[in-house]
């Protein structure tokens, strides 16, 4: 099986899927190191250290949300807009319809899912500012203050550089279909 795996990367295209998935992901892994504007991070560090709950959350969140980095939000928003476009073909005959059309229906339906995204994103964020506001992370100001729309601004454009990075690694990397070919391949090898 190793020998399998082993034969399969030294094909150039898995392996420059692979390497190419490995550096997005290495991208992932600086992004959350970049925090956002106005956080105390002793007082945040103590949050997430007594709160399970908070610590549950930045688990889904990749790692973000304990730093306050601009990924904290994760791809939870887009996550919930693909939910949420997935009931909505149910009530919505035309949204039902896109997705009987094919390709296109899809990629339009998807597009619709990117759209539902920012706003989610922004309001996940608002709510989080929030609860970061009342535990004395960051200062207590007024919604439409500077302080807490580049908060937010930065939160949703976090979540926007995710959901880029994935449709990257879907079209360029390691996907399902990239990690279909490699087991296929081993098992080829296997037969010979």
């Amino acid at each position: 099986m190793i020998q399998s795996v082993v034969t399969a990367i030294q094909a150039p295209d898995i392996r420059r899927k692979i390497l190419f998935t490995a550096f997005i992901l290495l991208i992932f892994r600086v992004l959350t190191a970049v925090p956002v504007p106005n956080v105390d991070q002793a007082r945040l560090s103590e949050l997430f250290a007594t709160n399970q709950l908070l610590a549950l959350l930045d688990i889904f969140s990749g790692g973000g949300l304990a730093t306050a980095s601009i990924i904290g939000l994760g791809l939870n928003p887009y996550i919930n807009a693909s939910i949420i476009m997935q009931l909505m073909q149910g009530v919505i005959p035309r949204l039902g319809e896109l997705q009987r059309e094919g390709e296109y229906g899809r990629n339009k339906l998807q597009q619709y899912t990117r759209y539902l995204t920012v706003p989610l994103a922004f309001a996940q964020g608002f709510g989080f500012s929030i609860l970061l506001q009342n535990a004395g992370v960051i200062p207590v100001s007024p919604f439409f203050s500077f302080e807490t729309f580049s908060l937010l601004i930065a939160w949703t454009a976090g979540t926007i550089m995710l959901m880029w990075l994935g449709e990257l690694i879907t079209d360029r990397g390691a996907n399902v279909r990239a990690l279909r070919a490699l087991r296929d391949a081993g098992v080829v090898l296997d037969a010979v």
